[in-house]
């Protein structure tokens, strides 16, 4: 709720009906993006409302709190809707491929049903077959089951993010209170190290500093600094953290009206389709099925009109359904996704749901964050200026790529203002870790310069003991510095030293004099001018620059015991000495341009998606390769022409920079026409709902979209994305919970693993299918020729089981193990409506010509056993019912020998197992053949040392 403050500072809160339907954060977070200015203008007099404050603020009485509470309920997210266990094992049982298995199952104890109620001793063939059905399902789905729920127990949303105390101030008194009792309205108070209790508008801050979810703090002040309250210093974002200085705000917003509860409603709101691979398997059971009821109708038919009884038609239609069914293609499947997910996890992959395997390696467009994964979310100093020149700063331990001076006067005296004008410290206990990897305790540019004085200049510590701290005036977005001043003993006329360092052009601003070549001298427009041509440099390589500077502060002014007083300053700050500029960035990680060309060389388009600064955004992205070298955005085509931005073609320039607020007033038809027209694209300082248009936009262009991200905010677009890619270490809770797949090591260049392996387990797949569908032809068409022809069964149900759940089973998990070929990340992301999981294709080879091989081979296997026993082929033929007739036991063979029941079935088994042997023996050749795609079986190799793992 938004507060009023009269000059008796009583607290005005204004009821919901009146606040809500003008809250500014609710604008930038909506759902649709067509509000008026009217109303924008509106929200934003609400942020700019004047505080009149003549005495500190008494907070709300007991009562009104009470009372809010009451109306308004607890300061809590709404959890997201969970799924019962009992759904979700359900969907395992139920869903997909086993529907088909379960049909069959169904269809097999109806045929036996129909037997046992039509013959006195009916056979249990039909009833074994269902029970394995049956059992195949159940087991595979309780596997499926278990591997699922072991992965998805990541944490429980939000929970962990939510601050369990907070300090607030009523009735004048402070009271450290359960976060969730705090009320709109409320005071509030913060300190660093805390999280903040709800939304809250800043009335008061000294040197406070927030981490939202970027690499750099974000100072907050009582000054509305920006219309966007997601930019504005003057709000503070519930369940962000305070990480140095004080302040006090009033909650505007509490539960799931703040920022956080508003993304967490569009995440959990958001509808997800079906996986990549979850259509493929959907596609490929309506061919099983379309081919199986075509097949059993057709031959139902038939064998009414061949005279059959319509029962012995019922159950000839049911055994070819049946028999279409490959019973061991569900195992099969869910061993090859759970085997891959394993083997991702061994490489940093954690794959919440088995099918989103697939999915990776299907995406054609990635949708990354900046922060924390393409950079290492940790500042480092990047370049230096000094003696008017600009140097590159060493960040190696054994300071082995040192590319300047470092006896040179005015480094040492950059690094001593760097050293003091700074409250960064290395937390206890780090003495033997190297420097680069100890904690620091402080803002993120602050810790950078730790760093990197440290290494460069040895103990901070000790430099700071030599020059201890008498006064301090902590960075604030007024003054754009902080200043400190020390005790000194280098200066024979000084017995203080001020430092100050800020945003460079302030600092100019109060210096008279800079040094060079260790030595002060006036500051002319030659060196101004150097010093703006070094500052713009930096700059524009989307680094942070701050500037340096000092004063030996004289005896005769500032005697020992000096009393500095920095609310009402007495002492000089200006006529400053400048020493130099020093300028951080949050380095791309090493591994990421690499992962990047790959991904461009297999066919994938990376975008990067960012709140950062679009210098800064676009300086990342030519330092990872997302811009490449040699393309151009329009600005740089209107630099380069030396012509208004206006005037170019957008369509000339394969790059672009995106700011958040043109991204805004873009219609649907420009989203298209950018994403069409751009091959490399960066979007800046976007918010929530942008980075949702954007993975909508990229899948209206029919591209399978990864998203990947760490932070609350890339939550929502994370859910609604084709996969949602997580940072393990730094991602927030949030972001885990609405992702796919987690990167356990952070780093961006683990995508590109996963990538390779969602590619390989789809070629891996099509492989297991092609080898195990070959069988299907010799198992249906021995059921064809007994229905048709009335010869004796040449394969039983039992063989048909052993095939499909035995020694189909191992060849087709061990194809799942196959190594990637030759051009895996060299060929363009599979198009879903193309190429298929089954296709015309594969059917053709498994059915016309490797299953045909196969039922030639086991048909000539049964004739042959059957003529070496005295059966010639033109006698079975039509022998059907005499051969299956329990009472005949004198039918006569092609030589007269006469033949018992008994002996006939002994007879006949041999051949179902002849006919099996066949089958086998080829499918060895079969497992061959589908071991590669392109490659030749001797480059890919024969065996896989895995496959016996």
């Amino acid at each position: 709720m938004f507060a009023q403050f009269g000059p008796l500072n009583k607290i005005k809160v204004f009821p919901p009906q009146l606040w809500a339907p003008y809250s500014p954060i609710s604008y930038y977070i909506r759902q649709k993006p067509d509000v008026s200015d009217m109303i924008l203008k509106k929200k934003k007099s609400l942020l700019t409302f004047p505080l009149t404050l003549s005495c500190p603020l008494k907070g709300l009485t007991n009562a009104k709190a009470a009372e809010y509470l009451a109306r308004d309920g607890p300061n809590a997210l709404t959890p997201p809707p969970t799924t019962p266990e009992w759904v979700k094992f359900c969907r395992q049982l139920f869903g997909g491929f086993s529907i088909l298995l379960w049909i069959g199952a169904i269809l097999c104890f109806l045929a036996y049903a129909i037997q046992a109620a039509t013959e006195d001793e009916p056979a249990n063939d039909n009833l074994y077959l269902g029970i394995v059905l049956s059992a195949v399902v159940i087991i595979t789905g309780c596997f499926s089951y278990f591997q699922e729920a072991k992965s998805s127990k990541i944490m429980e949303s939000f929970k962990n993010m939510v601050p369990q105390q907070a300090l607030v101030i009523r009735e004048g008194e402070k009271l450290q209170i359960n976060a969730e009792e705090v009320v709109g309205g409320d005071l509030v108070e913060v300190k660093g190290g805390d999280r903040i209790p709800a939304d809250l508008r800043i009335i008061s801050a000294h040197g406070c500093k927030f981490v939202t979810g970027e690499s750099e703090p974000q100072t907050r002040s009582p000054d509305c600094t920006h219309d966007n309250p997601l930019e504005t210093r003057n709000i503070a974002f519930f369940s962000t953290n305070c990480v140095e200085g004080t302040a006090r705000g009033i909650v505007v917003c509490t539960g799931d009206h703040t920022v956080m509860g508003r993304i967490a409603t569009l995440t959990s709101g958001l509808e997800t389709g079906k996986t990549p691979i979850a259509k493929e398997i959907e596609h490929f059971i309506q061919i099983i099925t379309g081919v199986a009821v075509f097949l059993g109708v057709s031959f139902f038919i038939l064998s009414i009109i061949l005279g059959y009884s319509w029962l012995e038609a019922v159950i000839f239609l049911i055994g070819i359904i049946v028999a279409n069914v490959p019973e061991g293609l569900l195992a099969t499947v869910t061993v090859c996704l759970t085997l891959t997910a394993k083997r991702m996890a061994r490489k940093n992959c954690l794959v919440k749901n088995l099918e989103a395997v697939e999915t990776l390696g299907s995406t054609s467009t990635i949708c990354s964050d900046k922060t924390g994964t393409l950079t290492q979310n940790r500042m480092t100093v990047a370049h230096m200026w000094f003696d008017n020149q600009i140097h590159e700063a060493d960040t190696t331990e054994d300071q082995s790529g040192a590319s300047f001076d470092k006896s040179s006067g005015t480094w040492l005296s950059l690094a001593r203002v760097a050293s003091l004008c700074n409250r960064a410290v290395f937390k206890a206990g780090q003495d033997s870790l190297p420097i680069l990897k100890r904690d620091v305790a402080g803002d993120a540019s602050e810790s950078a310069l730790l760093k990197c004085i440290e290494l460069s200049c040895g103990s901070v510590k000790v430099m700071r003991d030599k020059n201890k701290k008498v006064a301090e005036i902590p960075f604030n977005s007024t003054n754009k510095y902080q200043l400190s001043v020390h005790e000194t003993d280098e200066n024979t006329d000084s017995h203080y030293l001020l430092v100050m360092k800020g945003a460079p052009e302030r600092i100019l601003d109060r210096c008279s004099t800079i040094m060079v070549q260790g030595k002060e001298q006036p500051m002319d427009e030659e060196l101004k001018e150097a010093f703006q041509n070094a500052y713009l440099e930096l700059g524009g390589l989307g680094e942070r620059v701050l500037g340096f500077c000092h004063l030996f502060m004289p005896e005769d002014k500032y005697p020992k015991g000096f009393a500095f007083d920095t609310d009402d300053i007495n002492f000089q700050t200006d006529n400053l000495c400048f020493v130099g500029l020093m300028s951080m960035i949050d380095p791309p990680r090493a591994a990421v341009p690499d992962a990047v060309g790959k991904c461009r060389s297999a066919g994938i388009k990376v975008i990067m998606v960012t709140g950062d600064h679009p210098i800064t955004a676009k300086a990342i992205a030519k330092g990872v390769g997302i811009i490449s070298e040699g393309n151009e955005t329009v600005e740089d085509i209107a630099a380069r022409l030396n012509i208004p931005v206006s005037q170019v073609n957008p369509r000339d320039a394969k790059a672009c920079v995106i700011h958040g607020s043109d991204l805004k007033d873009l219609s649907q038809d420009q989203m298209d026409e950018v994403l069409k027209n751009h091959t490399e694209i960066v979007f800046a300082r976007t918010s929530p709902q942008q980075k949702l248009i954007i993975v909508e936009g990229c899948q209206r262009q029919g591209a399978i979209v990864a998203v990947t991200g760490d932070g609350v905010n890339d939550s929502p677009a994370l859910k609604k994305a084709d996969i949602g890619v997580a940072m393990g270490i730094s991602g927030s809770d949030v972001s885990k919970q609405a992702a796919d797949m987690i990167l356990l090591d952070d780093n961006f260049a683990s995508i590109v693993t996963g990538v390779e392996e969602g590619r390989l387990i789809f070629d891996n797949l099509k492989k297991s299918i092609a080898y195990t569908l070959t069988s299907n032809i010799p198992e249906i068409t021995p059921f064809l020729f007994f229905i048709l022809v009335n010869i004796p069964l040449p394969l039983g149900t039992i063989t048909i089981l052993c095939i499909d759940l035995g020694t189909d089973m191992v060849p087709a998990i061990s194809l799942a193990y196959e190594a990637a070929e030759s051009d895996i990340m060299k060929r363009q992301p599979r198009n879903p409506h193309r190429d298929k999981l089954v296709n015309e294709r594969l059917i053709s080879i498994a059915y016309g010509q490797i299953g045909m091989i196969q039922a030639l081979g086991g048909f000539f296997s049964y004739f042959v056993i059957l003529a070496e026993n005295g059966w010639l082929p033109s006698l079975l033929v039509g022998i059907r019912l005499n051969w299956d007739d329990r009472s005949n036991n004198d039918l006569e063979d092609s030589y007269g020998q006469q033949w018992t029941y008994e002996q006939r079935k002994i007879v006949e088994f041999t051949c179902h197992t002849a006919f099996f042997v066949s089958i086998v023996v080829v499918q060895w050749a079969d497992v061959i053949i589908c071991k590669t795609r392109r490659n030749s079986v001797f480059q890919q190799g024969w065996v896989e040392k895995e496959t016996y793992y």
